[in-house]
């Protein structure tokens, strides 16, 4: 049996095929960053980000400036990440 790394070229091939529940948070991360740059995949970037905080639960309150300083993110993919942030905000509040 291959490996999911060898399976799948990016995760989310992974979630379509085995469901949300089986990705880690860097492949669920990678999935909002979708491409990376230039010698650092979205996999790679997503690594650094959640290393950079901790867990999700370290992101969830930062400003969309902590994520630009982080290589591989623009405007684009900082913003979907924060307002991904701020949708599971909203559903935990009940809205």
């Amino acid at each position: 049996m291959d490996s999911p790394s060898q399976k799948w070229r990016h995760p989310g091939g992974k979630l379509r095929e085995l469901g949300p529940e089986n990705l880690s948070d860097a492949e669920l991360l990678a999935i909002l960053i979708s491409s990376g740059i230039k010698g650092r995949p979205a996999e790679k970037i997503a690594d650094e980000i959640l290393a950079k905080f901790g867990s999700f639960k370290g992101m969830a309150n930062q400003p969309l400036h902590e994520f630009l300083g982080i290589r591989g993110l623009g405007n684009v993919k900082a913003i979907r990440i924060v307002a991904a942030f701020e949708i599971a905000r909203r559903i935990a509040k009940g809205h």
